[in-house]
């Protein structure tokens, strides 16, 4: 771990390069014993990593997974939404797998927007006046809490401080969505509701701002943990199929405050075959039986909604458009022990829209029909990979579907997965 992580400096995010789910929070959870602060800086309890450590399952919803390491602190950034309800069950379904000391590590900052039961209402109304035009929301109230925020009629955990403002903003916001929507909320119910577990969150509230910044200047070690993936992105992923926040990159200095030129390392995640959860352009899927047994052989079903994964073939076009966006240094390929016993391997490797090349996916529906993906065709192996701790102990063909993937994305493969375990990682030098 230490020679992957020495040439990528003091301050490292992690960014997933296709549409989320990739695992980034198995590599957080192994590098987080090296690292002083592990952070979020966007999204919120919809973006869920698991963990596998010895045969036991941590989920984590809004909380960064490095925190099962007993000395990391937590950081929860101003550009992420707190669901304080699912905020306080989190802590306490923690606690309950023998996390110990959870709460006097774990950092919110004060400008964090707050998601109230009513988002939630919101999300799942607009979702379903869309009728057959869903988008594939989680319905967790994010997209609506950050429409709040966008409007300038957010409640942020600093609200929280005062309760004669907050219970006014509630009332306030409630009162808008109601007459606005149609909707029936109860704003005194929604009130009582965030003050049962105000006590909780109070102490957890910091401005992390200067926790961070305090912390590069002490030369602390700083782990910046991505919520889904840059394909996601609001701004430069499958518009209008997307989260609420800019997950890519640069998300990463307005979610927390932190200086972009001073984030040192950006490992991107991709896993060796390509997911997608919900609506939304996919150019390499397979609605065939191969999809379907790609989907059990890799437990393809969401972390928080358990919805099942659309699956489909690697696709060289998504993460290489990841990898020159974000400025990726390396890349961490992930599950290479699904693919096992596949007899061929299809990698996507261009795409063609009228006799023309594009370089990213298309977002409307009449491109798409129209999209020719060109493919490569790999010869597969039937070896079973867990247990592996060497590159060169991987069977050939499993070596040249890295390296040629390496080639495609233009990106250094440093890190392969090969099974569920936190230990189960492949570095390379």
């Amino acid at each position: 771990m230490q020679n992957f992580l020495q040439p990528l400096g003091l301050n490292v995010g992690v960014i997933g390069t296709q549409w989320g789910d990739e695992g980034k929070g198995k590599l957080v959870d192994a590098m987080s014993a090296h690292f002083d602060y592990i952070c979020r800086s966007t999204g919120g309890a919809n973006a869920g990593h698991t963990i596998y450590n010895e045969g036991k399952k941590y989920v984590f919803r809004l909380f960064p997974s490095g925190l099962l390491h007993p000395d990391t602190i937590g950081v929860i950034g101003n550009g992420t939404v707190v669901d304080p309800i699912d905020l306080i069950f989190e802590i306490k379904s923690l606690e309950e797998t023998g996390i110990e000391n959870i709460r006097p590590r774990v950092k919110i900052s004060l400008h964090a927007h707050l998601v109230f039961e009513y988002h939630k209402t919101i999300d799942a109304e607009l979702e379903r006046r869309k009728g057959d035009k869903k988008i594939g929301t989680t319905c967790r109230g994010i997209g609506p809490t950050y429409n709040d925020k966008i409007s300038r009629r957010g409640i942020r955990c600093e609200d929280l401080l005062d309760k004669e403002l907050l219970k006014e903003k509630v009332f306030a916001n409630v009162k808008f969505h109601n007459e606005t929507l149609g909707l029936n909320v109860d704003a005194e119910e929604e009130f009582q509701k965030i003050m049962s577990v105000r006590d909780e969150i109070k102490p957890l509230l910091t401005d992390t701002r200067i926790l961070l910044q305090e912390a590069l200047r002490d030369g602390k070690r700083i782990l910046f943990e991505g919520a889904q993936a840059h394909h996601l992105d609001i701004d430069h992923g499958t518009y209008p199929f997307v989260t609420s926040s800019n997950v890519s990159s640069g998300g990463i200095a307005t979610g927390l405050g932190f200086p972009a030129r001073k984030i040192t390392g950006l490992i991107g995640i991709a896993k060796a075959y390509t997911t997608r959860v919900g609506s939304g352009p996919f150019p390499t899927e397979l609605n065939d039986q191969l999809g379907e047994d790609l989907r059990a052989a890799g437990g393809e079903f969401g972390a928080v909604t358990g919805r099942p994964r659309r699956c489909g073939w690697f696709d060289a076009v998504v993460v290489r458009n990841s990898v020159e966006f974000n400025g990726l240094d390396c890349i961490n390929l992930t599950k290479l022990d699904v693919l096992s016993g596949i007899p061929e391997l299809k990698v996507a490797t261009k795409y063609l829209l009228d006799g023309q090349e594009i370089r990213t996916v298309p977002t409307t529906r009449k491109a798409n029909q129209k999209l020719e993906v060109e493919y490569i065709t790999l010869p597969g192996w039937e070896e079973d990979l867990s247990g592996i701790k060497d590159f060169t102990d991987l069977p050939e063909n499993a070596r040249s579907y890295v390296t040629t993937l390496e080639k495609l994305i233009r990106c250094p493969i440093r890190a392969i997965g090969v099974g569920m375990d936190r230990q189960d990682l492949i570095f390379r030098d």
